[in-house]
This record gives C-alpha cells, sequence and structure tokens, in this order.
C-alpha cells in the first residue's frame, strides 16, 4: 500500500504542478478571472492531498489498515472534488453542461474530510512511549 499511496502522491503533484501552470498561463485567456481563480482552488487541495498521500505512504505511524482507507477515500475526494471544480470552472469551453453533475463537488471534499478523520483518530489510537 505504501506504494501505491506514494505513486499517487507523486502524480497528483505533478499533475498539480502541470495544471497550475495550464491554469495561470492557458486559461487566462479563455476564462473569466473568477473561473481561473476556482480552477486554482482546485489545484490547492489537489496539491494538499498529494502531499498528505507523501506523507502517508513514508510514515510507520499509520496503520495499514487506515492507508488502505486513506488512499481510497483521497483517490475519490480528489477525483470528484478538484476533477468536477477543473470542469464546471471550464465549463464554458466545451459543449456538455457539467453544472449537471455539480452534485459530486460536495461528495468529493466530504470523502477528503473522512480520510483526514480517520487519521486524526489513528493518531489519537497511538500509544505513547516513555
Amino acid at each position: 500500500m505504501n506504494k501505491s499511496l506514494l505513486i499517487l502522491g507523486a502524480f497528483l503533484g505533478f499533475t498539480g504542478i502541470v495544471l497550475g501552470a495550464f491554469a495561470a498561463h492557458g486559461l487566462k485567456e479563455l476564462i473569466s478571472p473568477e473561473s481561473v481563480q476556482t480552477f486554482e482552488t482546485g489545484v490547492k487541495y489537489q496539491m494538499y492531498h498529494a502531499l498528505l498521500l507523501l506523507f502517508v505512504g513514508s510514515t510507520s505511524y499509520v496503520s495499514a489498515k487506515t492507508k488502505k482507507l486513506v488512499f481510497y477515500f483521497v483517490s475519490i475526494g480528489w477525483l470528484f472534488f478538484s476533477g468536477s471544480i477543473y470542469l464546471l470552472a471550464t465549463n464554458l469551453l466545451t459543449n456538455f453542461d457539467f453544472k449537471t453533475i455539480a452534485f459530486i463537488t460536495p461528495i468529493g471534499g466530504l470523502c477528503l474530510i473522512i480520510a483526514w478523520m480517520m487519521l486524526f483518530v489513528n493518531f489519537i489510537k497511538i500509544k505513547v512511549d516513555n
């Protein structure tokens, strides 16, 4: 599971940088400043969770069960949250109205929150050595 976490974390980091540069340089002329800002929100959350996955995949303080659940919740959360934000921000560039699937954005956000809550509970359960 550690390898999967690290691979996904690196992938999200790499694509986050690419998408951030695309927003800053390629989208400026195509969509409104508000839409660029919305797109960049998706990039920020993608990058936060890239770092989270890299941490979780390289620490022994998180149980194997929690690592697996964090992997799945962050994967779904990233796809639904950041993915839908990217599509909604660039909605005017396509023939499909992505506003019809906007309901998945909060579902993605909830998945990301659950991943963080699971880590919180995992850390509370750690027995302290003196």
